[in-house]
């Protein structure tokens, strides 16, 4: 008589807790923290808590609370951390504005920030309600490729401001239409290149040895190389180098994600030196930025007095370790891109090294659990777009702060959060929604599931404590 084996029994399907009274708790702490701000500025300004403390407090709260209750219910299993991270720099961008207001009595943007915080709120709510599933995203990839090359090239059409057309201005109204292009182009990049990364992965010439890099056919590369060439010309054309910067670290970045080679690291490396170097040596307005880096303080020397480079510099260096406090410091001086290119002067001034290294450290786990998202999924589009959102933000946090810094040329682009600008602020809100839809996939496969079980629900969830 034979015996047979007894099958292992099998683990059930389980899912992560859901944290979501762990996610309205650091709001809570996320709002304190910022409405504290607030107060010590007027604190240190005038000596009184400012009158306005109450309302901006219970607005913020009850903005940062309908975002809660939007990912409670239609986004139960999304990373908890997201959420908070975007409601604290958020706020800590209204009280550096507001901060800078007192300084500008006749120019206040922190009201009008406030307006465009809202809006970015509400297109977080709208986006978490109704996209059910980021996979919809693929079916538009075209169509968000073309929209984003239209809002590209409208700018063109109307006057530069500061050297630079990027603005579309009618009467007081005034919006960065290349701000939203960067979402529409990261959604098409993802689709096409999870689409084909066989194909650029696996075939065509190696034309590089060392690092076996393989050129796949011109047939599989020429349409995403073709809409990034268009999209990087256009800027180049608007003098908007620094988004051009952000879309080519974008592409490099998706195509090493999507093939797996590093020899696509180095090539966008070279390329990007060489482009660097002619566009600095042949664009006038991008030559005086790289002077202005190279001898920050060659104004000085001719007794023109500091430029807003030598001023941000002075401004971290007063600063020092524990910060002058806030409404205390004089990064004023720096001109009339205090409130919005260099504003982390104004944080490093006022915060000192130890509060940028807080806010550093807030985009960095941002950027983290954009990258853990994206990793934690089964299908190839969402995990390209999460990487890809992360790395927008990644990427505009090292572009912004190494120019206020003087580690690399000065490119005008707008601190995630923090800086002055609506089409900026209401940008970011939405690519944290995004990454809300794709954690909540990402969280709610089933642990010890099979590889394509739906998301359904297959055992009761834990139960929390709030």
């Amino acid at each position: 008589m034979t015996r047979t084996a007894a099958a292992p029994p099998s683990v059930p399907a389980v899912r992560v807790p859901r944290r979501r009274g762990t996610e309205v708790a650091l709001i809570v702490v996320a709002v304190l923290l910022s409405v504290y701000g607030y107060c010590d500025v007027g604190l240190a300004k005038n000596g009184t808590v400012p009158p306005g403390a109450a309302g901006y407090g219970a607005g913020l709260g009850v903005l940062a609370l309908l975002a809660h209750l939007a990912v409670r219910f239609r986004a139960p299993y999304a990373d908890p951390l997201l959420l908070p991270i975007a409601v604290l720099l958020n706020g800590l961008g209204l009280v550096l504005i507001y901060r800078l207001d007192l300084e500008t009595p006749g120019d206040e943007a922190a009201p009008t920030q406030l307006v465009w915080s809202t809006v970015g709120v509400a297109l977080f709510i709208a986006v978490v309600v109704f996209l059910r599933d980021h996979r919809v995203l693929q079916r538009y990839a075209y169509i968000c490729v073309v929209a984003a090359l239209v809002l590209m090239i409208v700018p063109i059409f109307f006057p530069a401001v500061n050297g630079a057309r990027i603005w579309i201005r009618i009467g007081g109204f005034s919006i960065q239409p290349g701000e939203f292009a960067k979402i529409l182009l990261a959604i098409f990049f993802a689709s096409y290149l999870s689409a084909n990364r066989n194909a650029l992965a696996y075939t065509g010439r190696t034309v590089w040895k060392l690092t076996k890099l393989q050129l796949p056919t011109g047939r599989v590369l020429g349409p995403i190389v073709a809409i990034w060439l268009l999209s990087v010309g256009v800027l180049v054309l608007e003098r908007d180098l620094g988004t051009s910067l952000l879309f080519f670290g974008l592409f490099v970045i998706l195509l090493y994600v999507a093939t797996g080679r590093t020899g696509w690291i180095a090539v966008g490396m070279v390329l990007a030196g060489v482009g660097a170097f002619a566009v600095g040596s042949l664009e006038p307005h991008v030559h005086s930025r790289v002077e202005d880096w190279l001898h920050p303080f060659a104004s000085i020397d001719a007794g023109e007095g500091p430029n807003q480079l030598a001023q941000s510099l002075f401004a971290f260096a007063a600063g020092g370790m524990l910060g002058s406090g806030l409404g205390l410091g004089h990064s004023i001086l720096i001109g009339f891109a205090a409130k919005s290119d260099f504003i982390l002067a104004t944080a490093g001034e006022e915060l000192g090294l130890a509060g940028l290294a807080a806010i550093f450290l807030l985009y960095a786990l941002l950027v983290e659990r954009g990258f853990r998202a994206g990793l934690a999924l089964r299908d190839s589009f969402g995990r390209l777009l999460a990487v890809g959102l992360a790395s927008i933000v990644a990427l505009q946090v090292f572009v912004i702060a190494g120019g206020v810094t003087g580690l690399i040329p000065l490119t005008g682009m707008a601190m995630p959060f923090l800086a002055q600008g609506g089409s900026s602020v209401v940008t970011n809100w939405i690519i944290v929604a995004l990454l809300i839809r794709i954690s909540d996939s990402a969280r709610g496969q089933p642990v010890g599931a099979p590889a394509g079980t739906p998301a359904g629900p297959l055992v009761a969830p834990p139960k929390e404590n709030a």
